[in-house]
């Protein structure tokens, strides 16, 4: 290979690129767009659910669970209802999510030492998260019945009476519970798959549409020089997105940053050339502008969106959706890039990831190559 042949390709591209300043700034601002957008926007915490209360009791009792649940930072107590119908009228407009219901035989129950019922009304129309905040629910409900068990324990006793076991939960890796921490490392990695391979998809087959590809082929130029060319100019301006992502989202999103930077920066190259060549690749199969953008958004921005673990988790997928996720690259590089930011592990525990990219951006550059070997017909 000669690597002056090479420059001469990736200098085209490059002065190709800076002649084109309004491609350059889509392609640099993208993925800042995405960033703020999706980092600010996309959240999957559930927090502040709009609470409303209907205190059929009334009693110093009752109170008491209601501030259980204005202190939880879970639930938004909005207002106070007359009726259990209100709350009802309240759901299906959308102004509520949970409805507390305490009956005015509470604090009796209570003072009798009986089960003492509460009815906690939920909108289902959004699954999961009516789920996520029944368990809330129950957690504030068990917290409160433990609170009062162990009151009326120690009023009987005389003496307070301390739990034998003590529960000290400790949460690793992501101690904030915050989906910003999981998304936006997780974001880095598909801003990443859709610039790479948006921003080759079209180069070949422009070159193919203005007519300039025949010249090319005319020429001693071979075609590991000719992809490694091209490819260099666009690693140019996907190392300055990667740059800006990486800023970004420990700047202004305050992510950790617990691993190796030089990693980082390290497995990123790997995957941004994997994703470089695989539109490289596209470009030269379809030959045309239009389709190759089209294959290369379906291709980049779907299956790295969907099937990375970036925001659905694989886990709870079908085993044949699973299966097709064991292809898709995206999906190496959110473990890997995950495992940097928040648990800081090094090479030792993603060897297998890094090998996964390693192979695949190999097999795809071989695989561009030897596309590019077809002469005009």
């Amino acid at each position: 290979m000669n690597r002056r042949r090479a420059r001469a390709v990736a200098r085209k591209e490059l002065l190709h690129i800076v002649r084109d300043p309004i491609s350059l700034i889509m392609a640099i601002a993208v993925p800042l767009v995405l960033l703020l957008l999706f980092g600010w926007a996309l959240s999957l915490d559930v927090d502040r659910v709009p609470t409303w209360v209907y205190d059929a009791d009334g009693t110093p009792e009752s109170r008491e669970l209601i501030a259980r649940f204005e202190a939880s930072r879970f639930f938004q107590v909005d207002g106070y209802a007359g009726s259990q119908k209100a709350i009802e009228e309240r759901i299906d407009r959308g102004e509520a999510m949970l409805g507390l219901v305490i009956p005015p035989d509470y604090s009796r129950h209570l003072a009798l030492d009986q089960e003492a019922e509460v009815q906690a009304l939920l909108d289902g129309s959004d699954s999961n998260t009516a789920s996520i905040a029944l368990g809330y629910v129950e957690a504030v409900a068990r917290a409160h019945a433990q609170a009062l068990q162990a009151r009326a324990q120690n009023l009987k006793l005389g003496r307070t009476m301390r739990p034998p076991v003590e529960a000290r939960l400790r949460v690793w890796y992501n101690s904030e519970l915050k989906s910003r921490n999981y998304i936006v490392p997780g974001l880095i990695a598909v801003i990443l798959m859709i610039i790479s391979a948006l921003l080759t998809s079209l180069t070949i087959a422009r070159e193919w549409e203005s007519g300039t590809m025949e010249q090319l082929l005319s020429t001693p130029l071979r075609p590991a020089e000719l992809v490694l060319g091209k490819l260099c100019a666009f690693f140019t301006v996907g190392l300055v997105d990667m740059v800006i992502a990486i800023t970004v989202g420990v700047g202004i999103f305050r992510v950790p940053l617990r691993g190796s930077l030089l990693l980082l920066f390290f497995t990123g190259c790997l995957f941004l050339f994997g994703g470089l060549c695989w539109g490289i690749l596209l470009s030269a199969l379809v030959r045309s502008q239009l389709l190759a953008y089209q294959l290369g958004m379906l291709t980049s921005f779907l299956p790295a969106f969907l099937l990375s673990g970036f925001v659905y988790a694989i886990e709870n997928m079908p085993a044949p959706i699973r299966a097709i996720t064991y292809i898709v690259p995206a999906r190496y590089f959110v473990t890997i890039i995950k495992g940097i930011y928040l648990k800081g592990v090094g090479i030792g525990v993603l060897a297998a990831e890094i090998a996964f990219l390693a192979v695949y951006a190999a097999l795809i550059f071989v695989a561009a190559t030897r596309v590019m070997r077809q002469k005009v017909v």
